[in-house]
């Protein structure tokens, strides 16, 4: 295993236990998802530099593309929920609830 495999590797595991572990707040939730998606991104465009092909030069871009869009649609969540929750604390959302 290269450094640089275990270093993206270690990060993106660091942000799935942060995910798994420290769900109170809905911020720090996109946080971690925010820093998996990051990780990944950085890792595809290093594989994608290694392989010297330009048929995977689009694959980090695109992931990068989707990654903006789950971060605006996760900050627009938060927003919401803070507006009709007044917290962004997990536990006191209930989806049983309308």
């Amino acid at each position: 295993m290269t450094p640089a495999h275990f270093t993206f590797s270690s990060t993106f595991m660091l942000g799935l236990t942060g995910l798994a572990f420290h769900r109170t707040h809905l911020l720090s939730a996109l946080l971690c998802l925010e820093g998996m998606m990051l990780s990944l991104f950085i890792a595809l465009s290093l594989w994608a530099m290694q392989l010297s092909a330009t048929n995977f030069s689009a694959s980090p871009m695109l992931l990068l593309a989707f990654s903006a869009c789950e971060a605006s649609a996760g900050l627009g969540l938060l927003v919401a929920t803070a507006r009709t929750h007044g917290t962004d604390r997990l536990q006191s959302l209930n989806l049983l609830q309308c």
